[in-house]
C-alpha cells in the first residue's frame, strides 16, 4: 500500500501516542498525559502526517507564524518504516508551507543528533530551555542581561 501525506488530517491522541510509542519519541514526551497530548495537537500550528491507509506512520508537529520561525517540536517516524524518506518528506512538506524566510527550528533527540546535518540543518549554540517548574527570576548578580 502506498504511503500518502496529509496536511492538517485529524489525529486522535490515541494515534498520536502508538506513533509515538513505536518511533523513539515516547522516551521524551508524556504519553500518560493525555490531556497535555490533546493541547499539544489541538495547538499546533502545522500538523503533517504520513499514512499507511489508516495508520498513522509519521507525524511532523510544529508551531509556528509561518513567515520567520517555525519549531517542530515533534518528529515522529514509526520504526517498521524508518529508513524509507518519510521524516525528510514530512519535514520537506513542512517547510513548503513556510514563507520564504522562515526557518525551521527543533532540538534534536540525542539518538537523532546524527540525522538533521546531513538534511542540511546547522547546529546552534545558544539554544536556552526553560522547565515549567523553573520560574523566570532575576539574579541580582547577574545584572539586567539585556
Amino acid at each position: 500500500m502506498p504511503l500518502s501525506y496529509s496536511i492538517r488530517a485529524p489525529i486522535t491522541v490515541q494515534q498520536f501516542v502508538d506513533v509515538l510509542k513505536r518511533s523513539s519519541l515516547a522516551e521524551r514526551r508524556p504519553t500518560e498525559d493525555l490531556e497535555c497530548l490533546r493541547g499539544m495537537i489541538e495547538n499546533s500550528s502545522l500538523l503533517v502526517s504520513a499514512w499507511n491507509g489508516d495508520l498513522l506512520v509519521g507525524v511532523a508537529r510544529s508551531v509556528t507564524d509561518f513567515h520567520y520561525c517555525c519549531y517542530l517540536s515533534d518528529l515522529a517516524v514509526d520504526e517498521a518504516f524508518q529508513r524509507q524518506g518519510i521524516g525528510r518528506r514530512l519535514q520537506e512538506i513542512t517547510q513548503d508551507q513556510l514563507g520564504p524566510r522562515c526557518k525551521m527550528i527543533l532540538l534534536a533527540a540525542p539518538a537523532a543528533a546524527t540525522y538533521y546535518p546531513h538534511l542540511g540543518y546547522v547546529k546552534h549554540p545558544d539554544c536556552w530551555i526553560l522547565a515549567r517548574d523553573r520560574h523566570v527570576s532575576l539574579d541580582p548578580r547577574d545584572g539586567e542581561g539585556e
